[in-house]
């Protein structure tokens, strides 16, 4: 009977892609920040795969590395390798019926726009299990597992979603609105920012022809749920999102003491992963999400 030869002997996973994150990002703190390790994990994997290779991967320079020819020849062979894999994961997943829809958003969106839904979203799938992931930035669908994504893009791409044109105002207390009777008036008042956000208020200030007052000044938080807390505890004003702060309008918790709005030029957008089997609810969320915007 044929002997068929044995697989040759592969070095350990984590050590290939800690080499493969390290090779693809040109860095290994950022490769040890996009697996969750420390910049040593990530040194000392490559240092046993350069052990159990018997050749060296990286040149250590005096600011970084660089790969060698070697490496660099190997390198988008073992990218395509390791998302053929993931891909691979995913469909293994999708193939669970039961398994839980995952939901990948700004933390801003996740807090305040997508959270207040959750419990009509699930009493309207009773069975569907929900997770939701925050992330700074939108999921490439190559390293990131998820089902749908909300982010903020002032360009939707291709076979994404777009939800309605955002608009920016301030917002505050009733009881400072009572201070305000023109935008005049703000220059009295402690403006509030959020940190990624921060030009919003200059934005504003140019959209409503206000001259002399500081867009800067004012306090800067790093969340913008945190920078509402802030304007609900009365410490200043905000300029609001109309998606994010809606309910707070709507129950009268803030007011927006002035007519004139500023759109945001961005949309909030619906995301799809690029390739793999979909969710077997996904496309009935898609429509819950849409008529629930």
């Amino acid at each position: 009977m044929p002997v068929k030869p044995p697989r040759p002997a592969l070095p350990p996973l984590n050590a290939l892609r800690a080499f493969e994150a390290a090779a693809r990002l040109g860095s290994f703190s950022k490769a040890a920040e996009e697996i969750g390790v420390t910049q040593g994990a990530i040194a000392q994997q490559i240092r046993h795969l350069e052990a159990f290779l018997g050749l060296t991967l990286f040149r250590r320079l005096p600011q970084g590395v660089a790969l060698t020819e070697a490496a660099q020849e190997a390198r988008p062979r073992l990218s395509a390798a390791f998302d053929a894999l993931a891909l691979i994961v995913q469909e293994l997943k999708a193939s669970h019926a039961g398994r839980a829809l995952t939901i990948a958003a700004l933390p801003c969106i996740a807090q305040l726009w997508l959270s207040p839904r959750l419990p009509a979203l699930q009493q309207a799938f009773p069975g569907l299990a929900i997770s939701i992931n925050a992330m700074e930035e939108p999921p490439t669908g190559r390293h990131d597992s998820f089902d749908l994504a909300l982010f903020y893009l002032a360009k939707p791409p291709a076979g994404s979603l777009a939800l309605d044109e955002d608009s920016l105002f301030p917002i505050c207390t009733p009881a400072l609105a009572g201070k305000l009777r023109t935008p005049v008036d703000l220059a009295g008042q402690t403006l509030l920012h959020d940190a990624v956000w921060r030009g919003d208020w200059a934005r504003w200030l140019r959209h409503a022809g206000i001259d002399g007052i500081d867009p800067g000044r004012g306090p800067s938080y790093s969340l913008y749920a945190l920078a509402l807390d802030a304007v609900l505890g009365g410490a200043g004003i905000l300029i609001g999102r109309k998606s994010l702060v809606a309910p707070y309008l709507a129950d009268g918790r803030l007011v927006a003491p002035f007519a004139e709005e500023r759109p945001t030029g961005d949309k909030l957008t619906l995301l799809f992963p690029p390739a793999g089997k979909p969710h077997p609810r996904r496309a009935d969320v898609v429509a819950w999400l849409e008529a629930n915007g």
